[in-house]
């Protein structure tokens, strides 16, 4: 995909399988987005995510961090390496690195975040788990998807702009659970990002 001058650019960050950036390229292929992804960067080189992006004609690129490479020198390279394609939003698609202030002062109020959570419930990996963990210990009813900007190094905790309950069935196990998440993620993402692109900065909430 090629972004014309009028469309605003995406480049997406992944450390995984990818889905939630398959819902935007599918999103965007439909007509349903006005935004195109112009570049997919993984710290991972066999990360499912890029091979989705090559389907769909997109440029990858991997920044795997070096033994011994300090946070904040990866963090310049990676952002060097996103600044070249001039994206409008650089959006965290399972991301699994916490990006230092070299990377985000670059790209002020420009990054978002998805988190498998509802705001302030299991920052950081295993969201998901963890609450269905807690589901059975009766401590929560249900869980939730999010996406927020990311203005600094606080983890998952960033201005929330979408987010939606998901509820949990007692007869849920990890596998079925994920599925029932990563469903919302996919449309709270192009969700967002539709928004974002259409007004700028989005300042609606979806009720919790």
């Amino acid at each position: 995909m090629t972004g014309g001058a009028t469309v605003p650019r995406l480049v997406v960050l992944v450390s995984g399988n990818g889905s939630n950036l398959q819902a935007i390229l599918d999103a965007y292929a439909s007509g349903q987005l006005a935004a195109t992804v112009v570049a997919v960067f993984s710290n991972r080189a066999r990360a499912y995510g890029l091979e989705r992006a090559e389907l769909a004609g997109v440029p990858t690129r991997v920044c795997r961090l070096q033994k011994g490479q300090p946070r904040r020198e990866y963090d310049h390279t990676l952002a060097e390496g996103v600044s070249h394609f001039r994206p409008d939003w650089v959006v965290l698609a399972g991301w699994m690195r916490i990006l230092t202030s070299t990377f985000l002062d670059r790209f002020p109020d420009r990054v978002v975040n998805l988190h498998p959570a509802l705001p302030g419930q299991f920052p950081g990996v295993n969201a998901i788990e963890r609450a269905l963990d807690a589901y059975r210990k009766g401590e929560i009813c249900h869980t939730g998807a999010m996406v927020h900007l990311v203005p600094d190094e606080g983890v998952d905790s960033g201005p929330v702009l979408f987010s939606e309950r998901v509820p949990i069935m007692p007869n849920d196990d990890l596998k079925t659970l994920e599925a029932r998440v990563h469903s919302v993620e996919h449309r709270l993402l192009v969700a967002t990002i539709k928004n974002l692109c259409g007004r700028g900065v989005a300042n609606e909430r979806v009720a919790i």
